[in-house]
């Protein structure tokens, strides 16, 4: 039951990401990537909180193949036990029989002595197989406790989570609120008007606010979703860059500025250590803008890596 809930708990959370359908070249804020880049600061979150919580459903599975272990193990200990008590009986018996027919003339004799011999013998390795059982036994259990997830723990665990979840949407909700009342009192032109003016005079966190309102209110997404990758861009935060690169291109991969996004999502990924997609996106503009400037940086840039 406790491996179902963590199931449940992980696939509730995946689909909070940012993300949406993006052309296939993009694997930026993929979390299913084995090595995802590209993430925002939530995706990140949510990434770490994820293999938290893939490692408690193993930890639970060993944890559980443990007890089996041990259950099978008091069955083997309980066989043993009964073992004994059958040859203690049964040596009962026999002294009880030796001694009704004659007692006195077997305790001379070499046969008492060998049979008294043989159910000691039997007896002391009955004992010394509980022995090494019960030590056994022991050690599982000692590990088992230093990390078996009690019934408080794991309802701690889910607290948490609920918790988690709670922030995250309040932080994807904040993210998505207008800027504030006065851009409201404004058209959506006038805005995008401002903030393209904002980001001539490099006033990147002003113009980021205003884009990100223009988003919210769903107003040219594609090339607001651009320009704020442009600024992380220029603020060298690639991985934020690329992850709104993405998403733009996945909006409207017909624009004008398609070059350039694809130039500097190349330079991104070299930055971040993907070089193998850098060099798929240089490549790319080099065949798709052939006469552009751009291809003949992104030819620069392919010759100067190694």
């Amino acid at each position: 039951m406790m491996r179902i809930i963590l199931v449940a708990i992980i696939a509730t959370i995946i689909p909070l990401t940012l993300s949406g359908s993006e052309p296939s070249a993009f694997g930026a804020g993929n979390l299913n990537n084995p090595k995802p880049y590209g993430l925002t600061s939530t995706e990140e979150v949510i990434l770490e909180n994820k293999q938290n919580l893939r490692k408690v459903v193993v930890d639970t599975n060993n944890q559980a193949n443990k007890v089996d272990s041990i259950r099978d193990r008091i069955d083997g200990l309980q066989g043993v036990i009964e073992g004994l008590a059958k040859k203690s009986q049964e040596n009962k018996i026999a002294l009880q029989l030796l001694s009704e027919k004659n007692l006195e003339a077997l305790k001379s004799s070499d046969e008492y002595e060998k049979r008294l011999s043989e159910m000691s013998q039997n007896n002391s390795k009955s004992i010394e197989e509980i022995k090494i059982l019960i030590s056994e036994l022991s050690s599982l259990l000692e590990t088992i406790n230093k990390t078996y997830v009690s019934k408080n723990e794991f309802n701690s665990l889910v607290e948490d989570v609920n918790k988690f979840k709670e922030l995250v949407s309040k932080e994807l909700k904040s993210s998505s609120k207008s800027s504030g009342s006065s851009l409201d009192k404004l058209n959506r032109g006038d805005v995008a008007t401002d903030a393209r003016s904002f980001y001539d005079k490099k006033l990147y966190d002003k113009a980021i606010e205003y884009y990100t309102y223009l988003i919210d209110k769903n107003y040219k997404p594609a090339y607001a979703h651009y320009m704020i990758a442009e600024m992380q861009y220029y603020r060298k935060n690639y991985a934020e860059a690329i992850a709104y690169f993405k998403k733009s291109a996945s909006l409207y991969d017909k624009a004008s500025y398609m070059p350039i996004l694809m130039l500097h999502t190349a330079v991104a990924m070299e930055k971040t250590g993907d070089k193998s997609n850098a060099k798929a996106f240089y490549n790319g503009i080099i065949s798709k803008f052939p006469d552009s400037e751009y291809a003949g940086k992104a030819k620069k840039y392919l010759s100067l890596m190694k």
